[in-house]
């Protein structure tokens, strides 16, 4: 059958876990963006960590090589949303990782008012609710790219519907 995917974690947590100030600045982002544990700040903080670190490599090159580099890092992450038009390298240092909770599925459904707390905004999207375009997405952490934010919607089933199907 062949070998099993190896399975790793996709973050690293904190170097030193237990600092009063990480602790209250990961639990003050928990409760604003409606996480569900640390570990999904872990996964998006690692994620910032790894663009920061291409672009901090990036400084080192020289030439037509940086250049073709360089464009396509801030061209990914502005078709991500999360860089406008007309980015230099030093806007992608400056990122933080509030950049990149702003652009989950389940905080732009609570900004667009869809649901009244990010905690609906995310039952909803676990419960099959909200489509992106045409497709029915379940992981609150889906990430929201550039020109999709008018394509979000929600969709609840009606009483009648639940009414007529039958009791089991």
């Amino acid at each position: 059958m062949g070998d099993p995917k190896r399975i790793r974690k996709k973050y690293e947590t904190p170097g030193h876990p237990w600092r009063a100030d990480v602790l209250a600045e990961e639990l003050k982002l928990l409760g604003e963006y409606g996480l569900r544990n640390k570990r999904e700040l872990w996964r998006t903080a690692s994620v910032l960590r790894r663009v920061r670190a291409q672009a901090r490599a990036l400084f080192s090159v020289t030439g037509e090589r940086k250049r073709q580099q360089e464009e396509k890092l801030i061209g990914k992450l502005n078709r991500m949303g999360i860089l406008p038009e007309g980015a230099v390298l030093d806007d992608v240092l400056r990122l933080t990782v509030r950049d990149f909770l702003e652009r989950r599925l389940q905080t732009m459904v609570y900004r667009l008012g869809l649901a009244r707390t990010l905690y609906q905004a995310r039952q909803f999207i676990v419960h099959g609710h909200v489509f992106v375009g045409e497709r029915k997405v379940r992981s609150p952490s889906y990430h929201v790219m550039r020109g999709e934010e008018d394509k979000i919607r929600l969709v609840l089933p009606s009483k009648q519907e639940q009414s007529t199907s039958p009791a089991s």
